[in-house]
C-alpha cells in the first residue's frame, strides 16, 4: 500500500529539507519575468518554476493565480502538478476549499480524489466548523493524500474570528488544531511517523496555538517577503522538530525568470531553514 501522506511528506524533508516553495504566478510577477498575463505567459511561469524546482521535497502552487485563466489555467495547473510529481516533488495544491455536503464531497473528490488536479496535498478552511471538512479528509485518506486545515492565519481580519474563545475556553484557531490532531490520532496509531492532517499557521504571529499535540505537519507561510524570519521558527507553538514546514515564495520567485538564479535562492533559503528537519 502506498505510504500516508504524513508518511511520504516526513521522508521527503528529511532527505530534501522542509522548504516549501510556492509557484504564484501573480501577474505583476509574470510582468517582471517578461512574460504576458495570457495562458501562454502563465505556462512559461509554470514551467521555468518545474525545472527550478526538481529535487526539492515540496512544492504549493497557489491555484488562484491559474484559476484567473479559466479552463486554460486549469489546463496549466494539471500539467504543473503532473510534472512536479514526475520531477518527485510533492505537490500541495493551495485552493483553500471549505463548503458543506455533496458540495464539500464534490470539492473533494476534485483536489483530493482521482481528478487531474488532485496533489497529493490540499489546503482547506474550516471556517464552516471542522466537521464540514470530513468529506474532505475521508476522501484524502482513502487516496493517501494530506489536508493542511487552517488554523492560525497572518491577515490582520483572522484574528477578530481566530482569537474568539469557544464553550471550552480555547481560542477558535486552537480548536481546530485540537480536531487536527484528534484526526491524526488512529493514523499514528497505526505506526505513522507523522499524521496526514497538518495544519496553517502564519509566520509573523506573535500569538500561536499550541501544536504540542498535533501530530502532523505545520505549513509556516509568510517566510521572507513577508517579514517572517527562518532563524525564528524552531519551537513554534511547540511544535516538534521534523512538523515544521516553512513556505515561501515571492522571496524565490522575485529571482527569475533564470533557472540557475530562482534555483540558487531556493536553496538558499532551504538552507537557512534545514535546521528545523527531523534528526
Amino acid at each position: 500500500m502506498t505510504p500516508g501522506f504524513g508518511a511520504r511528506l516526513a521522508q521527503a524533508t528529511a532527505d530534501r529539507g522542509p522548504l516549501c516553495l510556492g509557484i504564484d504566478p501573480h501577474p505583476e510577477l509574470l510582468a517582471s519575468w517578461g512574460l504576458p498575463a495570457t495562458p501562454d505567459g502563465l505556462a512559461a511561469f509554470a514551467e521555468t518554476c518545474v525545472t527550478a524546482f526538481a529535487g526539492f521535497a515540496i512544492v504549493k502552487p497557489q491555484v488562484a493565480f491559474f484559476e484567473a485563466y479559466g479552463s486554460a489555467g486549469y489546463a496549466v495547473l494539471e500539467r504543473t502538478t503532473a510534472a512536479l510529481g514526475e520531477a518527485g516533488v510533492l505537490v500541495l495544491a493551495d485552493a483553500k476549499r471549505g463548503d458543506i455536503g455533496t458540495t464539500m464531497a464534490a470539492y473533494a473528490t476534485a483536489w483530493a480524489g482521482a481528478s487531474p488536479l488532485a496533489a497529493d496535498a490540499v489546503t482547506a478552511s474550516p471556517y464552516l466548523g471542522f466537521g464540514s471538512l470530513e468529506p474532505l479528509l475521508q476522501t484524502a485518506a482513502a487516496h493517501r493524500r494530506g489536508v493542511f486545515v487552517l488554523a492560525a492565519t497572518s491577515n490582520p481580519e483572522g484574528a477578530s474570528v481566530q482569537r474568539c474563545r469557544d464553550a471550552q475556553g480555547r481560542t477558535v484557531a486552537q480548536g481546530i488544531v485540537d480536531a487536527a490532531a484528534a484526526a491524526n490520532r488512529a493514523e499514528r496509531a497505526d505506526g505513522a511517523q507523522l499524521g496526514s492532517v497538518g495544519v496553517v499557521v502564519g509566520a509573523t504571529l506573535d500569538e500561536v496555538p499550541d501544536l504540542s499535540a498535533l501530530g502532523g505537519p505545520v505549513l509556516v507561510p509568510g517566510v521572507g517577503a513577508q517579514g517572517g524570519r527562518p532563524e525564528a521558527l524552531a519551537g513554534l507553538g511547540g511544535a516538534a522538530a521534523g512538523t515544521l514546514l516553512p513556505a515561501v515564495s515571492r522571496e524565490v520567485l522575485r529571482a527569475g525568470p533564470d533557472v540557475g538564479a530562482l534555483r540558487a535562492a531556493a536553496e538558499r533559503l532551504r538552507d537557512a531553514v534545514a535546521y528545523l528537519a527531523a534528526r
